[in-house]
């Protein structure tokens, strides 16, 4: 009897299990005789990477863009999420008449490296086991995501992409698109991000990793093995990074010191102001969509980015010869990426004479603002993005020729 509620806990994720082998996206599989090199030393071979495309690509393939995702997104940026059924995490910014057009661009969105969507990651099978890869999953990093998106790049014939977007982590591959494929990357535009990661966002991915390997239905990793799901742990690690992407402006004017469902509180421990319910029904549902290891694997990766650290940590040097059109953008209320951070790349970016433009928006909303409605941030990256298609030669729906 004791099996039975472990079965049924983890056949609640059903879903987000059939994602991983056979997802709701186009996939594209490398096989064991083209191995991704890794920054760890070693390679990983067979691997696949998922991948939603938006709108058509023209006949010169010089109207595509990459939209790269932040820690808990995937390649749903503008349809509805398989498991959720929510509309995608960027359906204010891509779609047809939207800053980043559908009806003009040919979008591309890939499920990282790591991820649990369909490309290869800890979930994943092991072809050297009967089960999943689990802790034997190799660590990655934010270099290895982008290098398993240039395959997907080459495989697709794109041989430059019009411009590279991302805020968050996908501000990090941005830059990393333009430090170490800068051939390949027309313009870019890093919102919301740094060229590396703080010792303080570190510290908070730790308080998160942490809770995850405390669950013991974390089972040192092989939960599936198990037929058990971190579920708790999980939850308050999402419950706890969900604090960083708000600011306390934000915070308070949505939930105040307003209690849940209640006329008093209850002088116990259960959720009685409304923020408390709002952390936990974050938490609970981020356990539904996402898988427990990814989300050590994604977070260390973050860890582990230092554009400077390859070229003697002079983060200059990581930009030398670059002929990339930059736009960075950051907001006034963000405390996880300040805006000082996005200066520092800014300064790096004029002291090699690149073609740059900043941005910094006034808003309360903190991090999580590139995800929301900032008309600013819309006029931003559409007139940005219409001048680099306008300097390559795009002009009107979909068209052709430079």
């Amino acid at each position: 009897m004791s099996e039975t509620p472990k079965a049924e806990a983890f056949s609640e994720n059903s879903l987000r299990l059939a994602e991983i082998s056979n997802p709701s996206s186009e996939i594209v599989h490398f096989p064991a005789d083209q191995p991704l090199q890794l920054d760890c030393g070693g390679t990983l071979a067979p691997f696949s990477i998922a991948y939603k495309t938006y709108g058509t690509l023209n006949a010169d393939k010089s109207n595509a863009v990459l939209i790269c995702h932040a820690l808990t997104g995937d390649q749903h940026v503008a349809n509805e999420h398989p498991i959720t059924g929510k509309p995608g995490w960027w359906t204010t910014m891509v779609g047809p008449g939207k800053p980043v057009d559908t009806d003009k661009y040919f979008v591309i969105c890939t499920n990282v490296l790591g991820g649990c969507m369909g490309s290869t990651g800890p979930s994943s099978p092991n072809p050297d086991t009967d089960g999943v890869y689990g802790p034997d999953f190799p660590v990655i990093t934010i270099g290895d995501m982008v290098r398993a998106q240039a395959r997907l790049m080459d495989h697709l014939g794109i041989a430059q992409l019009l411009c590279v977007i991302g805020g968050s982590m996908g501000g990090m591959q941005t830059l990393e698109w333009a430090a170490k494929y800068k051939d390949r990357v027309f313009s870019a535009i890093p919102i919301a991000c740094a060229a590396r990661h703080s010792s303080q966002n570190i510290a908070f991915h730790e308080v998160g990793r942490q809770a995850v390997m405390a669950d013991p239905d974390w089972c040192q990793g092989r939960y599936d093995d198990e037929k058990k799901l971190p579920r708790k742990g999980l939850a308050v690690a999402r419950m706890a990074a969900h604090i960083t992407y708000l600011s306390d402006q934000a915070l308070y004017r949505k939930f105040g010191r307003n209690l849940q469902d209640r006329d008093a509180v209850t002088f116990g421990f259960d959720a009685d102001f409304q923020v408390e319910s709002y952390l936990r029904h974050q938490g609970v549902s981020f356990v539904d969509r996402f898988d427990a290891n990814s989300y050590l694997y994604i977070t260390r990766a973050m860890d582990y980015f230092d554009l400077a650290a390859d070229h003697d940590g002079v983060l200059a040097n990581a930009f030398t010869g670059t002929k990339t059109r930059f736009c960075l953008i950051s907001f006034t209320s963000d405390w996880l990426f300040p805006t000082e951070e996005s200066r520092e790349i800014v300064h790096a970016l004029n002291a090699v004479a690149a073609n740059v433009s900043f941005v910094e928006i006034e808003t309360d909303k903190g991090h999580d603002a590139f995800l929301l409605h900032e008309p600013e941030l819309f006029d931003t990256v559409s007139g940005f993005l219409n001048a680099a298609a306008a300097k390559r030669g795009i002009v009107g729906d979909n068209a052709g020729g430079r």
